[in-house]
């Protein structure tokens, strides 16, 4: 079954297959999910670091993989269910990303007041 993912920010939509990783689906369609220096300092999809942390908002919840236990880990100090990592989301269906929330990210590593582009 063939699925349409839209990368929000990028206003890029790209086809992807039942079961592709979404981070490896981003990184061969040309959508950068990393930004900064986690361009060059990543896990490399391990699920291990957090910087590929995205927005997911699937057309229907089972069109998306349920959270593994790390991004369960990762993520529970944001209160936001769409949150995920990409390496670790399975794409099944239909969706809508929105890759680096950095106004999310910068909160989580700063003091400094969130940055929305």
């Amino acid at each position: 079954m063939m699925a349409l993912v839209y990368f929000e920010r990028q206003s890029k939509t790209v086809s992807a297959n039942a079961g592709n990783n979404l981070r490896l689906l981003a990184k061969k369609n040309g959508v950068q999910i990393y930004h900064g220096i986690d361009k060059l300092l990543n896990c490399r999809g391990n699920g291990l670091c957090g910087t590929c942390m995205v927005e997911v908002f699937p057309a229907k919840p089972e069109f998306v993989s349920p959270p593994t236990a790390m991004e369960e880990k990762k993520l529970k100090n944001y209160n936001n269910p769409n949150l995920r990592l990409a390496c670790q989301v399975k794409v099944h269906g239909p969706m809508r990303v929105k890759t680096y929330p950095v106004e999310l990210y910068a909160s989580s590593t700063t003091s400094a007041p969130p940055v929305t582009l």
